[in-house]
């Protein structure tokens, strides 16, 4: 049976997953079925799975039974449409439908569909791995306890990342287990670009600019090395542009400066994130308001970017298609932070050879292109529209002084070929 990794990004409700080949040659791995699974401790837990192509495997509600959830049963490839299984095909239920459930019927799935290779390690989305971490990790029991000491510098994710570690763990403990950290690429900017201005002992309690979309960003690098066919040397910033949205300075294929700092909420209007934001709003929210830490945090994290700015929504492909001013309010104010920031991170660089969008907008809103590019003109960025509207992989002029590329990033790949470089080097 051919071997394969498993890589997992462990949310709050959700486990994102990815399989990939180990191909005998050693060469590239390869994608073999990624998928799902929504609603995690919730009434209505849901699994999904996609083939390398994009067909679907299996596509089913866990239905409720008694207060209890039942494990998927072994004909996986049901849809939610089909008439129900029998009875005796159903195994026993589980009281509490969490991480742990979860992954053992991902499990299960992988086992037992013909064709998916025998899984010998998995690799994790890491979001935070502090001061300590430059590197991939091999997790042991001290790495994973280690690892806990940053839950306070992310909140949000960095305990649902642990938990899918964990849960892993109890149900494969020989299983090899990788740590992939987002703040990893960044940690070697300059020192003048990790600084708050504040007195040192917070620094050293580790307040200070981290930096995240990490794998993303290492993932361009290497993209943007395969399609020139040489290093990715010169000046470059990538605007990784999703529901969450970053930029990053890069010379020579490493970080020097990023626009998100001790969190992920720092820098760009996201989705429902504020983007940068006056210290002062806050001290004024709390004396005003009388907001606690718990109603700042869902301010600043879910009521605010796009939908707080629009009213509307969150998705940039429903605020691209409404007519209502607010949502155009929200494009604008989008687009008008991204290129401010492209000039800070120029400066930070000494000049610009090359821009490279992805995620999701970046790689499909030909529009927040456009606007980008027009406002950033002044670089010397000659944006060639029909390029752009057609999606291409670059849609610079001829004789534009930048280069402009739109490339889809794929952090699942980056986390399984650091999986495999740890795990089969031991």
């Amino acid at each position: 049976m051919p071997q394969g990794l498993l890589v997992l990004n462990a949310g709050s409700s959700s486990i994102k997953f990815s399989v990939f080949a180990l191909p005998a040659d050693g060469g590239e791995l390869e994608l073999v079925c990624r998928g799902l699974q929504e609603n995690i401790g919730e009434d209505t837990p849901y699994f999904k799975a996609f083939d390398h192509a994009g067909q679907i495997l299996v596509d089913i509600p866990l239905t409720p039974t008694s207060g209890q959830y039942r494990r998927l049963g072994p004909d996986y490839r049901r849809r939610a449409t089909d008439p129900p299984p029998p009875p005796n095909a159903v195994p026993t239920a589980v009281a509490i439908y969490d991480h742990q459930a979860a992954l053992r019927d991902l499990l299960d799935w992988l086992e037992a569909t013909a064709g998916l290779p025998e899984i010998i390690a998995a690799g994790h989305r890491v979001v935070h791995g502090g001061e300590e971490y430059s590197d991939p990790q091999r997790l042991t029991p001290e790495t994973i306890t280690r690892l806990e000491y940053f839950i306070p510098l992310a909140p949000l994710h960095q305990p649902h990342n642990l938990a899918g570690i964990r849960a892993l763990s109890a149900i494969r403990p020989d299983l090899p287990q990788v740590a992939c950290f987002d703040t990893a690429f960044h940690y070697g900017q300059p020192e003048l670009a990790k600084l708050f201005a504040l007195p040192r002992t917070y620094r050293e309690e580790g307040v200070r600019r981290y930096g995240f979309h990490g794998l993303s960003y290492e993932y361009i690098a290497s993209a943007l090395t395969e399609i020139t066919g040489t290093p990715a040397t010169g000046r470059v910033v990538v605007a990784h542009l999703g529901n969450g949205a970053s930029m990053c300075a890069m010379r020579d294929g490493h970080s020097v400066a990023s626009t998100m700092g001790f969190t992920a909420v720092e820098g760009l209007p996201m989705g429902t994130r504020t983007g940068s934001l006056d210290p002062g709003v806050l001290i004024y929210l709390i004396e005003r308001h009388g907001m606690g830490a718990k109603d700042l945090t869902n301010l600043l994290y879910k009521q605010s970017g796009l939908l707080g700015l629009s009213g509307i929504s969150n998705d940039m492909r429903e605020l691209l298609a409404s007519p209502e001013p607010n949502a155009k309010l929200a494009v604008d104010y989008f687009c008008y932070r991204i290129a401010r920031e492209l000039g800070s991170l120029a400066a930070a660089l000494d000049g610009l050879d090359a821009l490279v969008f992805t995620g999701g907008i970046g790689e499909h809103a030909a529009a927040v292109r456009e606007q980008v590019c027009a406002r950033s003109g002044w670089l010397g960025i000659e944006m060639d529209p029909a390029a752009n509207a057609a999606n291409s992989q670059r849609i610079d002029r001829s004789g534009s002084r930048i280069a402009v590329w739109v490339l889809p990033t794929n952090e699942e790949l980056i986390i399984a070929r650091h999986t495999r470089q740890l795990v089969l080097q031991d």
